[in-house]
């Protein structure tokens, strides 16, 4: 069994008991593809992130997710978007957390490194935004980069 189990307006999903703000990156190449891992922790496709850290600022904790993560050290452009929808909650079945979502979506450019694995990502590759659709992911990371891919400039807000 996962101990990750990511929920979207599903009616059979727990209560949250808690609420971490934390960071998703969007690191984009200079050809327009996408870094993203394979989470060890449930198998999904994801753009790297984490918790924010107490003492930490959000794009300390967007460089610091991406590095651990994945090896690239990146520079964070901007804001693609703020998440918080009370449908969503994050099952962690290792300690029953539920969390409600509140998540900073950024954007990033790479600035070095070398993609690799980790203990949260057991794949790092660089994809085409034309190869998205066939990875498996979250529903709610799924809708993350639709609303990047489709932006008029503006960050999602919702």
């Amino acid at each position: 069994m996962p101990s990750r189990i990511d929920y979207y307006d599903d009616p059979a999903a727990p209560a949250a008991n808690s609420r971490v703000p934390a960071v998703n990156v969007i690191v984009t190449d200079n050809r327009g593809r996408i870094l993203m891992i394979r989470r060890t922790d449930n198998g999904n496709w994801a753009v790297p992130g984490g918790a924010i850290d107490l003492g930490e600022s959000m794009v300390q904790a967007a460089v610091r997710e991406t590095l651990e993560e994945t090896g690239v050290e990146c520079a964070i452009t901007g804001l693609a978007g703020v998440y918080t929808d009370p449908r969503h909650v994050i099952h962690y079945t290792s300690d029953d957390e539920v969390r409600q979502e509140f998540s900073l979506v950024l954007t990033a450019r790479p600035t070095g490194g070398a993609p690799r694995t980790s203990g949260e990502s057991s794949q790092v590759r660089w994809v085409e935004p034309d190869d998205l659709p066939g990875l498996t992911m979250d529903r709610s990371m799924r809708l993350r980069l639709e609303h990047h891919l489709r932006s008029d400039g503006h960050p999602h807000l919702g």
